[in-house]
């Protein structure tokens, strides 16, 4: 009769164990929706939001004080896929990128090996190699301006007796440019590929030079698998803010002389803001946008096939 009564109370018992763990997972489901909601919603107000916009005024009359006037569909793309300026800037912005790119990848390896290789004067190097990094773009854009300057800068300086105007003239305007966004951006690829060649064990390379490899041959067999995947990574890196380059070209020349210059965020900003062309601008960006992840695309694939190879 004894046995028949706790039967009971040890089921009764058993429930609440049961359901511990229910109520315990429901907590901490509840605490990582109160703790991803701030993060949710701000992807939301700042990514989403922007997109549907940009999309709703690309196919819409527009100006900037007054959106979405009247559904024109696909106008505005058409319009600017037959604007010849148009269609350049977006040439001239992805070469622009691409140049820059490739040489800043360049020298910032060469350097970053370079500096790896010093024993002495490391620390001073990279404590001076992080000064253009950490110059805003308009001091970089006005430190070149006054190094271009015709009337006493730098390059005027240093070459008196030959007349030089890189900023003013059509061919040199937006090369002028690159130089400045190679200085300024070069310093990030080298800090990355030289925490990169830090990693690689001495042991390795000091075996290689016994078997008698050294100079671009223990760089191509030894050093270069080493870094490859840090370079690339820090190539795409590099490939998006020359993609996006707008400070340089604003302070340096605005976009001159005539359209030399014009980069595509520089002529989205003068048809969204001197225009007040809001849905032509937004069609800009939305064809830039199919552009950079075409380019980014091809890339990353080329970059791929030559990693395994």
């Amino acid at each position: 009769m004894a046995d028949t009564l706790a039967a009971p109370s040890l089921t009764r018992s058993a429930r609440p164990s049961g359901l511990a763990p229910r109520r315990a997972g429901r907590r901490a489901s509840a605490s990582v929706a109160l703790f991803t909601a701030p993060t949710i919603l701000s992807i939301i107000v700042l990514g989403a939001y922007p997109l549907l916009f940009i999309l709703a005024a690309a196919f819409s009359d527009s100006t900037l004080g007054r959106p979405f006037q009247e559904w024109v569909g696909t106008a505005n793309l058409e319009s600017i896929l037959t604007d010849a300026d148009v269609v350049a800037s977006f040439a001239r912005t992805v070469g622009y990128a691409l140049v820059v790119s490739v040489a800043s990848a360049v020298f910032g390896v060469a350097l970053a090996v370079a500096l790896e290789r010093a024993t002495r004067s490391g620390a001073v190097v990279r404590t001076l190699l992080l000064l253009p990094l950490i110059t805003p773009p308009v001091v970089v854009g006005t430190l070149w301006k006054l190094v271009f300057n015709p009337g006493g800068g730098l390059l005027a300086t240093v070459l008196p007796d030959v007349s030089l105007a890189p900023l003013s003239t059509t061919a040199w305007a937006l090369p002028a440019i690159g130089l400045a966004d190679v200085w300024q951006w070069t310093p990030l690829i080298v800090i990355l590929v030289y925490a990169a060649l830090l990693t690689q064990d001495p042991a390795v390379r000091e075996a290689a030079a016994l078997d008698g490899a050294h100079g671009i041959r223990l760089f191509r067999h030894i050093t270069w698998p080493a870094i490859a995947g840090t370079v690339v990574a820090a190539f795409f890196i590099r490939l998006v803010i020359a993609l996006k380059v707008f400070d340089l070209v604003f302070v340096m020349t605005s976009g001159g002389p005539g359209q030399a210059s014009t980069t595509t965020t520089y002529l989205i900003q003068q048809v969204a803001l001197k225009e007040f062309d809001i849905g032509r601008a937004s069609a800009v960006t939305i064809v830039f946008a199919a552009i950079v992840t075409a380019v980014t695309l091809v890339v990353a694939a080329l970059a791929r096939k030559a990693r395994h190879e």
